[in-house]
């Protein structure tokens, strides 16, 4: 899925109102955005639109309310946290559809936002309504998609709203990581090094497969390794199984085996007798895990292979943690592989970290900037680096090659 879409760049946005999905999913503490990280990425866009002139009317979803208004999901404290950034008054909205919304959108000034309320307030908005979307379409003359967490969805926001507009553009976060994401897959530099850990492999099979013959390396860390030890007949004591998914690492060990890409499984890792702070901890080569003793994360020598491996590599791309970074006995494995991706970065390689957990644990850190790109769509990077095609980047316009005689008149001029 390249990046042969529209962009914001190309529209005309002075004196528009121009309807602006982004991704306001953020979390709450009460009345105070905890973590404004998604508020900050969509930043440049409307900006952007101010700055030509344009109203920016933004769109967005928080939480589950399930089609009913639940007071605590109010996207309120979110218009505060954006006024705070952009230094100019958000006009907010009770609804984000009907006559009040309309006459608060109409009546905005060019250089203005306006933040309608959650749209999941309204089950239509789920459902692909397209009654809903057409009311949506009503507040702009273009429509911008900003909000890649979202674009695996075929919402009245992502994709039913699309079939109204002329003029249907990506916005620079969105732009930004469909970019990075897709240069990895498509035209990475090499060698080509994938890190792949989470929980579970049912959850990453589809990513593995999408991703093994592109690779040169695949690294596996996580909790499901001891799947892979066990499907290569290692004890793993208490440790995480997939139990229904042992073929499927049996599977995946004999592909990368009949192919060119290298396997590494961590050789050694951190054992304990249960997840908590303060407990005594082991490291053990990845055949002699007690049977009494859970892994909980990858030992100090996969530690130095996998930062060995990640030295060399023209492009890296990680998806999920290496251990129970939450609980510090356990985090050393992840943060030494968020530490690895930032010095490579800096000796040039372009690091890529797919968005939730991963994204999650490099904030941990403190070490986001220091990386080429981490995303924030969870479940739409995923589905990205599945080779899913993505209904909410689909959906937008594409970018229109001139035809001959277009080109032939350029050149005469």
């Amino acid at each position: 899925m390249g990046m042969d879409k529209l962009s914001v760049r190309d529209l005309e946005i002075a004196g528009q109102h121009i309807l602006v999905r982004v991704d306001f999913n953020v979390p709450l503490d009460g009345e105070r955005v905890v973590d404004d990280t998604r508020v900050c990425a969509s930043l440049p866009t409307i900006r952007y639109i101010l700055d030509q002139g344009g109203v920016a009317v933004l769109i967005s979803h928080l939480g589950r309310p399930k089609g009913k208004v639940v007071s605590e999901l109010s996207l309120h404290p979110v218009a505060e946290c954006l006024e705070e950034h952009l230094g100019v008054e958000v006009h907010e909205t009770r609804d984000c559809v009907g006559p009040e919304t309309e006459s608060i959108v109409k009546r905005a000034k060019p250089g203005s936002v306006v933040l309608l309320e959650n749209l999941r307030f309204h089950p239509e908005e789920e459902n692909n309504d397209p009654g809903f979307a057409l009311q949506l379409c009503e507040y702009g003359s273009a429509y911008v998609n900003d909000a890649f967490g979202t674009a695996h969805r075929a919402h009245a926001s992502t994709e039913g709203v699309t079939h109204n507009f002329v003029s249907c553009a990506a916005g620079f976060l969105m732009e930004k990581e469909i970019r990075y994401l897709g240069v990895a897959l498509t035209e990475p530099a090499r060698p080509f090094v994938g890190i792949i850990g989470g929980a579970k492999i049912s959850g990453k099979i589809d990513v593995i497969d999408n991703l093994l013959p592109r690779l040169d390396s695949l690294l596996i860390g996580g909790g499901m390794a001891y799947t892979f030890y066990k499907a290569m007949g290692l004890e793993i004591g208490r440790s995480l199984l997939d139990v229904d998914r042992i073929g499927i690492a049996e599977m995946i060990l004999q592909k990368a085996g009949a192919s060119d890409v290298k396997l590494i499984l961590p050789k050694d890792c951190v054992v304990a007798a249960e997840i908590s702070e303060g407990v005594e901890t082991h490291v053990v080569a990845r055949d002699q895990i007690p049977p009494d003793l859970e892994g909980m994360d990858i030992g100090p020598s996969t530690r130095v292979s996998f930062s060995k491996e990640i030295s060399e590599a023209g492009t890296v791309i990680w998806n999920g943690p290496l251990g129970v970074f939450e609980i510090p006995p356990f985090e050393e494995g992840t943060k030494a592989v968020v530490e690895a991706l930032v010095e490579a970065t800096r000796q040039g390689t372009t690091t890529v970290v797919g968005g939730g957990e991963t994204a999650a644990a490099v904030a941990a850190f403190g070490l986001e900037a220091d990386l080429s790109h981490v995303s924030t769509g969870g479940g739409a990077s995923l589905e990205f680096l599945e080779g899913k095609t993505l209904p909410g980047v689909a959906a937008l316009s594409d970018v229109e090659e001139p035809n001959e005689e277009e080109v032939q008149y350029q050149e005469s001029e």
